[in-house]
């Protein structure tokens, strides 16, 4: 009888510990030297700052489109940039601290999140993320003082939302599949579109053109991050996209989608002279896709974010170049 108790008693506290990330149990243990603290280091790389090239790419590419058809605004293009950039970095934090406090990060394969981890406290990322959306807010205020659409402050608590919802809330969008979707819209056309309206107060069609350009960019680093986060995510309930259809349908629809971001190439090939040098950035996206379709660990997948990352900045720069001049 003795030893039926205490193999019921044992029960609980292995349930408990497959739900309950190390890291945070070993502080709650009382342990908390096996935590390790989190550095500027670990602040900085939270950051995320390889997945800015979603906040520069379409920028770049809506201040061109406003160049060659009236005229930039310096200001102006500035300003948008500061709004895509603080965003995106706040997103970041705002994705780890969400993450880490419902507690999928608990069985992480990529790098280590600040919250997930235990290195730093739910609250400070959270406060640090929101002191980053408050400076692209003042940044999306500026432009609208400077402009007078106020409208625009429409888009920009739009925008917001979108950014805390993502894996933020009781029903994230990012938990349903709906992550890629949204980053196409807001990352894509809103961002480029967005930089050529408060410059000209139009929009070009080759501003939706860029415009998906980038979306489809961004909704391929969002999906290559799920390809590699798929058996940890399923296990958290987190059904992403990649987990939706499976592993083999996403890495395929990876491929389709970074095909479309070249597909908004042709146009631009077709009118302007120097769009065509664009296409040998597919010396990069290229390998890119074969390494998504045979990877068999979870550092090739990182290689190949960081790949696709690259290959969105270079290529969005370089199609802004070829429009501009």
């Amino acid at each position: 009888m003795a030893t039926t108790n205490k193999a019921r008693a044992k029960k609980p506290a292995q349930k408990t510990s497959k739900r309950t990330n190390p890291a945070k149990a070993s502080a709650a243990s009382g342990n908390p030297a096996k935590v390790r603290r989190a550095t500027a280091r670990d602040w900085i790389a939270g950051a995320r700052l390889r997945t800015l090239s979603l906040a520069v790419a379409p920028v770049a590419m809506g201040t061109a489109v406003a160049y060659v058809t009236e005229g930039y605004n310096l200001a102006l293009a500035l300003l948008c940039l500061g709004v895509a950039v603080f965003l995106q970095i706040g997103v970041n934090y705002a994705n780890d601290y969400s993450d880490g406090v419902r507690g999928t990060d608990a069985y992480r394969v990529g790098p280590s999140r600040l919250t997930g981890s235990g290195g730093a406290r739910p609250r400070t990322v959270l406060t640090v993320a929101l002191a980053f959306f408050g400076i692209g807010a003042a940044a999306g205020l500026a432009i609208v003082v400077l402009t007078g659409i106020w409208w625009l402050l429409a888009v920009g608590a739009v925008a917001l939302v979108a950014a805390w919802f993502y894996t933020g809330g009781k029903l994230p969008y990012g938990y349903i599949g709906l992550g890629e979707l949204v980053a196409f819209v807001f990352f894509g056309l809103v961002a480029t579109a967005g930089t050529t309206y408060v410059q000209i107060e139009q929009v070009p069609f080759e501003a939706y053109l860029a415009g998906a350009l980038a979306g489809f960019f961004a909704s391929a680093i969002l999906l290559v991050n799920n390809i590699r986060d798929r058996e940890q995510d399923a296990r958290v309930g987190k059904k992403t996209l990649a987990v939706r259809i499976g592993e083999l349908p996403a890495r395929i629809v990876f491929v389709v989608v970074l095909a479309g971001a070249y597909g908004m190439l042709v146009p631009f090939a077709l009118i302007y002279e120097w769009a065509p040098l664009v296409f040998f950035t597919l010396l990069i996206s290229a390998p890119v896709a074969l390494i998504v379709l045979l990877a068999k660990t979870s550092g090739e997948l990182v290689l190949a974010l960081k790949l696709t990352s690259l290959a969105a900045l270079v290529t969005g720069l370089g199609l802004a170049a070829a429009i501009a001049f």
